[in-house]
């Protein structure tokens, strides 16, 4: 950490900022990398569907543990030093795992996936409240931040794709539990893009309350809140089906084409049009799972999936950074990560709970998209993305209209 110098950066895409957004990046394929690895992991081991869903869900609610304590963290230590720990604490929640299975040969309980699974849920939390709403803001200058904060968020969409392309790939060649190994090395990789980022020296605030909402959560945006956890529900639910590499390169695919699109489709189009046209898109690319269409099925549904999920995830995160108030930047920040993060681990546990057929051995297959999709996830899903467009439709977005700050 530079402790003598403030770094003044008139461009946004300098040497740190590259170094947090790779961060970002590897922090997130870390989590995300388990999506598609422990859920066979554990049921190779013999876990029940409800075990292997509450292991996935209880994740969620790991992300608020330490969130209160965020703000007297990074204002008492170095802030970095903070989002350094909490990194090793979520590659060691899968090295440990990894450990007891691997060297000691012991059996698995469900209780230590479940305490670990929370566990990473907290450092994580405290890892993205840190890394995005703290160190990114840090680096940038005052009218770069929404344009890096708005950056940075699409290397953790890219993390969705990324990370479980990998996992799924691997299975062809590697157990199961080597999916653990790949989480551990990139938490690892995001510690140490942290470790060498410079950041302005900030002295130590005495006199903080423990326990504070800043950084943490937005109150005032308990709507919008909502509104995306439905909307990422209905993601997890479909993420619970075990899916091929090609399925989430495709669902990388739709996430570019949605970039490009914020930038040349959407840059003057009125606010409303992303978050309808992306629910409409995701309602669509449901519906296709349920033709007879292998073509539309394998490759169409996935890339409008993740065409969707990139322009919604793109104008809620806006909505919430223009509705708080300019010194709750990092609030807001932090508070749609944790609606993402919440709504696809609720999706995730509907997804698994609601899985008829969960054969560990088929999983490991690079299978096509085609019959991996259960008639009761497509139907849950649908459901939440019809409940999501009525109540942004009718009342979220004029809602946000009226009580947006900037």
């Amino acid at each position: 950490m530079d402790t003598q110098n403030t770094p003044v950066h008139i461009k946004l895409w300098h040497r740190d900022f590259w170094l947090l957004a790779f961060a970002n990046l590897f922090l997130m394929m870390s989590v995300y990398a388990q999506i598609r690895g422990l859920p066979p992991y554990l049921l190779e081991r013999h876990f029940t569907p409800l075990e292997v869903a509450s292991s996935m869900g209880v994740f969620g609610l790991g992300i608020f543990a330490l969130g209160g304590f965020c703000s007297y963290w990074v204002q008492r230590y170095r802030r970095n030093r903070v989002c350094q720990w909490a990194m090793v604490g979520v590659a060691l929640c899968s090295a440990v795992l990894f450990y007891i299975d691997h060297f000691l040969q012991v059996k698995v309980e469900f209780w230590m996936v479940l305490a670990l699974r929370f566990v990473m849920g907290a450092c994580l939390g405290l890892a993205q409240m840190t890394l995005s709403s703290t160190l990114i803001i840090d680096t940038c200058e005052s009218f770069q931040r929404t344009e890096a904060n708005f950056i940075s968020a699409w290397f953790s969409r890219y993390a969705l794709a990324l990370a479980p392309v990998v996992v799924a790939f691997s299975f062809d060649y590697l157990e199961f539990k080597y999916s653990l190994v790949f989480s551990v090395v990139t938490a690892l990789v995001a510690f140490v893009l942290v470790s060498v980022a410079k950041f302005p020296f900030k002295a130590p605030t005495d006199h903080m309350p423990l326990f504070s909402l800043d950084r943490f959560f937005l109150p005032q945006g308990l709507p919008l809140f909502v509104n995306i956890v439905l909307v990422m529900s209905a993601v997890g639910i479909l993420l619970g089906s075990p899916h091929s590499s090609q399925f989430y390169l495709l669902i990388g695919a739709g996430l570019t084409i949605g970039f490009l699109a914020e930038k040349y489709v959407f840059a003057d189009a009125d606010l409303k049009s992303e978050v309808i046209t992306g629910l409409l898109l995701m309602g669509a690319a449901i519906l296709i799972l349920t033709s007879d269409q292998l073509t539309a099925i394998e490759f169409i549904s996935p890339a409008l999936m993740g065409f969707a999920v990139g322009i919604m995830g793109s104008r809620f995160l806006l909505f919430y950074i223009k509705l708080a108030k300019h010194c709750q930047r990092g609030t807001s920040m932090s508070s749609f990560f944790l609606a993402w993060e919440l709504g696809l681990s609720l999706g995730l546990f509907l997804g698994f709970m609601l899985l008829e057929k969960q054969n560990p051995s088929s999983l490991a297959v690079n299978f096509p998209l085609l019959n991996r999709v259960d008639g009761h996830l497509i139907v849950a899903s649908l459901v939440l993305v019809v409940v999501s467009l009525i109540l942004y439709n009718f009342f979220v977005h004029p809602w946000y209209m009226k009580h947006r700050n900037r």
